[in-house]
């Protein structure tokens, strides 16, 4: 139970931190402050806390929040953009998402992904002729030069990442 409580407290001031810009943010938290007992049986916390540190947020990978966001940072992207169409109840999306997340991050920038669930954005869903999920588009300048559905592994989707970047 104290493990829990200590976690919790732990968890919480992480969230509530905000990291520094471009940087490691080192972090701490009086929940990880190691007690120590003094010869009177009194607990004692010391004064210096341990630090954690925190990468920075995967950039190459982002949700899309609604149509303007959608036409600002897909259509009119100069870098090639995958747009994931996925669904939260939708296993194959499941499996396909975090495989496509690793291949897009293997390109280093060359290329970024944006999230679309189609049962929050069923506007985006329809415009772009998405009838199942997962459905995967390639867009570059604007315009939709490849798509596949369904489930791929890794090389195909090295493949189908290398034939949008050219």
């Amino acid at each position: 139970m104290a493990q829990r409580l200590l976690l919790r407290r732990f968890l919480a001031s992480v969230i509530s931190r905000k990291p520094s810009q471009g940087q490691w943010a080192p972090l701490t938290s009086r929940a990880l402050q190691t007690p120590q007992h003094s010869p009177s049986n009194l607990t004692v916390t010391p004064s210096q806390a341990r630090s954690i540190n925190t990468t920075r947020a995967c950039t190459t990978t982002f949700n899309i929040q609604d149509g303007p966001d959608f036409q600002d940072r897909v259509v009119n992207s100069e870098t090639p953009v995958v747009v994931d169409f996925h669904a939260q109840w939708c296993g194959p999306c499941k499996i396909l998402g975090p495989r496509l997340e690793k291949a897009v991050a293997k390109q280093h920038g060359k290329v970024v992904m944006a999230k679309v669930d189609i049962d929050d954005h069923t506007d985006l869903a329809i415009e772009y002729e998405v009838s199942a999920v997962p459905t995967v588009l390639a867009i570059k300048n604007g315009d939709v030069v490849d798509k596949f559905v369904g489930i791929k592994d890794e090389d195909q989707l090295e493949a189908f990442l290398k034939k949008l970047i050219g």
